[in-house]
């Protein structure tokens, strides 16, 4: 498997500017994209995601055909809406995340859990999908 960069804007900054327009004014600014790390070793498929600031209660963890989903909330606690800002990075709304998973898994089996602010997923994969040793017969002839 290949290690793909994530980057959350496209190269061409217009490309971005213009898909804006096309939202529903609803959703604009609304939402946000978690990154996410996915790794696997040859029992499990591994993913991680920066949450920092989200309740674990808001976050929602699903698999479904070797597509890992994950979804949340999370809410400005703030009542001033009329700050002076210099720079706003900080993002609330809902998220929405499909990831492909680089093999078969078990979903049934996944486990979930939040510490520090990072969510952590460990699946296990499918016993078609591990790696089988197969033996070498020699034959003398």
């Amino acid at each position: 498997m290949s290690l793909v960069k994530w980057t959350p804007m496209s190269i061409d900054p217009f490309e971005d500017f213009d898909r804006w327009f096309d939202l529903p004014s609803s959703n604009l600014a609304r939402g946000f994209t978690p990154a996410v790390d996915v790794w696997q070793d040859k029992d499990n498929v591994y993913v991680e995601s920066p949450l920092a600031g989200m309740d674990p209660k808001d976050v929602a963890v699903s698999v479904e055909n070797d597509i890992l989903t994950l979804e949340g909330k999370s809410e400005k606690k703030s009542e001033v809406d009329d700050k002076n800002y210099y720079r706003k990075e900080v993002r609330f709304g809902s998220f929405h995340r499909a990831v492909a998973l680089p093999a078969a898994v078990n979903g049934e089996q996944a486990k979930a859990e939040f510490e520090n602010g990072v969510l952590k997923v460990i699946i296990p994969k499918e016993e078609r999908a591990k790696p089988k040793a197969i033996p070498v017969e020699i034959k003398k002839g």
